[in-house]
């Protein structure tokens, strides 16, 4: 499966139980990274629009973690947790990703952020443990939420 919404990329690895998502940000790696790794700035992007984060925990630093909620309206619809691996700035972070919905499900999470001259290509390779885990994420609605908070990044980088 492939899709392609706006300028963002989303495909299941056919050979390996992976997704790939890939899109460019009209800004620096610096700014893009920092996005991603500054929970003021990830609450403001991350997931779908009609959803708002609140962040238990953030500490995007190798070996630090994170634990954060998604409420619609005064009810809680989702619960994320998991740990930075590797920060590396402003090329680099990796992190494990679990959501409480689906126990002893982890998937590794790679994400690379490479200069176009002033712009950024971030790649985005998640690791799942197995094809069916990685084709129940890409039925959730998961290319809304990656697409809808890719747009609302963009409106935050400029």
């Amino acid at each position: 499966m492939t899709t392609k919404t706006r300028d963002t990329r989303i495909e299941a690895v056919a050979d390996l139980p992976s997704i790939r998502i890939v899109r460019d940000f009209d800004a620096p790696p610096e700014r893009v990274f920092r996005a991603w790794t500054d929970p003021d700035l990830a609450a403001r992007w991350l997931g779908p629009k009609d959803l708002r984060m609140h962040i238990e925990t953030w500490d995007a630093r190798t070996g630090g973690g994170y634990h954060y909620t998604m409420w619609r309206g005064e009810e809680q619809v989702a619960e994320f947790y998991g740990s930075f691996h590797e920060v590396r700035v402003p090329s680099r972070l990796v992190q494990t990703f679990c959501y409480t919905g689906w126990p002893d499900s982890v998937s590794l999470e790679i994400n690379t952020f490479d200069d176009l001259g002033g712009r950024t290509r971030v790649t985005n390779l998640s690791l799942h443990d197995s094809f069916r885990v990685r084709d129940a994420v890409l039925s959730s609605g998961m290319e809304t939420g990656v697409t809808e908070g890719y747009a609302t990044l963009d409106e935050l980088l400029r």
